[in-house]
């Protein structure tokens, strides 16, 4: 399934219960000193260091969404927007298990699926 995330009319709904990222990734974007923080720290062998953390607490929106609704980190550098963010929808290369409920894109393609012919 491709998705353009352009052509999407809400392009921050995926933020809106934070993303993982990688600890060496948190330590770059902390050095910003932005407005946001990261949380629960684990253990990942997924994770290029082994670790990652979280951009929201518990099931809140991501804490460096702007009142806008835009990434903060995105909008100082993008080279630093968190890998798992860039990649949303997919996950490892595959359609995330989250996409169907955070992406509008996928809702649509899967309603459209849905339907009887």
């Amino acid at each position: 399934m491709d998705i353009n995330c352009l052509k999407c009319k809400e392009q921050n709904v995926c933020c809106d219960f934070g993303a993982w990222v990688d600890l060496e990734e948190a330590k770059k974007i902390l050095v910003l000193g932005l407005k946001g923080d990261f949380y629960h720290l684990e253990k990942d062998k997924d994770f290029p260091s082994g670790y990652k953390v979280g951009t929201s607490w518990e099931d809140n929106q991501c804490s460096f969404l702007t009142s806008e609704g835009l990434c903060s980190i995105h909008k100082v550098d993008y080279d630093l927007k968190p890998a798992h963010c860039k990649e949303f929808p997919y996950e490892n290369g595959k359609l995330s298990p989250l996409a169907d409920v955070l992406c509008p894109v996928v809702k649509s393609k899967v309603k459209m699926k849905k339907r009887p012919r």
